[in-house]
C-alpha cells in the first residue's frame, strides 16, 4: 500500500494486487463497505497519520476511487470543509425517472458524513453504483443516455512497457483508425497507457484495432472517470489523437 501526501488536505493511496491478497480482500469487496474494507480504510488513515500527520477525525471526507485495472485501484482521500465543495461529477448519471432521479444519486450525500461513522463504507460504493446505473441506462436506450450526458462510446485501455512499441503500432493503425485516443505515462510504474475509443469508426475497424493492440500490450479495464483521472494525475503524452500523431514520427 503506497500512500502519498498531495497537500495538507489530500492523500493518494495506491492499492496493488499484492496489497489486496495479503489482506485477503477482493477488489469487488471494497464496493460493499465490508468489514475488511472498513479495516483497510482504518489502516490507510492510521498510516497516513503516522507518515504525514494527516488527521481526519470529525472531518467530512470525499473519497474518489479510480480502478486502474481489475486488480489495482487508486483512492484519493480529501478533507472537505464544506459539503458544497464535494465532487458532483457523477450526479448526472440517471436512468428513467420512474426508477430513480438525479436527487437520489447525488454523490454529496454519503461522503459528507464524518470518517468515524461511514467514510470506509463509501469506498467504491458510490462509484460503482453510479457506474452501474449509467451502464444500465446506456443498454436500455442509447438515445436517452446520450441526451442525459452519459458516455455511449466504446473505450478500452492498453498498457505498454515502452514508447517504442506504441510508436510502431501507431504506424500500423493510423491508416485506417480515426477514433479518439490518448496516451498517458504513469508516474507510478513508468508504463504507457493508451486509451482508445471507437468514436465514428465501424465496429469491425475498432475490433481490428483492439485485436492488434492486445497482441503487444496488456489490456486493462476502462471505467467511467479513468480518462479524467489520468488527465489530472498522469503525464499526458498526446491528447485525443495519439496514434495519428505518433504515426508521423
Amino acid at each position: 500500500m503506497k500512500i502519498e501526501k498531495i497537500n495538507e488536505n489530500q492523500i493518494r493511496c495506491t492499492l496493488s494486487r499484492e496489497d489486496l491478497i495479503s489482506r485477503h480482500i477482493k477488489l469487488s469487496e471494497l464496493a460493499y463497505g465490508s468489514a475488511k474494507a472498513r479495516e483497510l480504510f482504518r489502516e490507510l488513515m492510521e498510516q497516513a497519520s503516522y507518515q504525514y500527520g494527516f488527521e481526519a477525525e470529525d472531518i467530512p471526507l470525499m473519497i474518489e476511487a479510480i480502478p486502474l485495472s481489475s486488480e489495482s485501484i487508486v483512492l484519493l482521500v480529501t478533507k472537505v470543509d464544506s459539503p458544497d465543495e464535494l465532487d458532483t461529477r457523477f450526479s448526472r448519471f440517471s436512468e428513467d425517472d420512474d426508477d430513480y432521479d438525479d436527487d437520489d444519486m447525488n454523490v454529496t450525500d454519503a461522503p459528507s458524513k464524518p470518517f468515524n461513522e461511514a467514510a470506509a463504507d463509501d469506498i467504491l460504493n458510490i462509484f460503482n453504483s453510479l457506474l452501474q446505473k449509467a451502464e444500465e441506462a446506456i443498454k436500455a436506450s442509447p438515445e436517452k443516455a446520450a441526451a442525459k450526458g452519459l458516455p455511449v462510446d466504446i473505450t478500452k485501455m492498453f498498457v505498454f512497457d515502452n514508447l517504442e512499441d506504441v510508436i510502431k503500432l501507431s504506424g500500423i493503425l493510423a491508416p485506417f483508425y480515426t477514433g479518439k485516443n490518448s496516451l498517458y505515462k504513469s508516474p507510478f510504474d513508468d508504463r504507457y497507457y493508451l486509451v482508445v475509443s471507437k468514436s465514428k469508426d465501424s465496429v469491425e475497424t475498432y475490433n481490428k484495432v483492439c485485436n492488434i493492440l492486445s497482441e503487444y500490450s496488456d489490456q486493462q479495464n476502462y471505467v467511467v472517470g479513468t480518462d479524467a483521472y489520468m488527465s489530472e494525475h498522469y503525464e499526458t503524452m498526446v491528447q485525443n489523437n495519439a496514434i495519428q500523431e505518433l504515426a508521423l514520427i
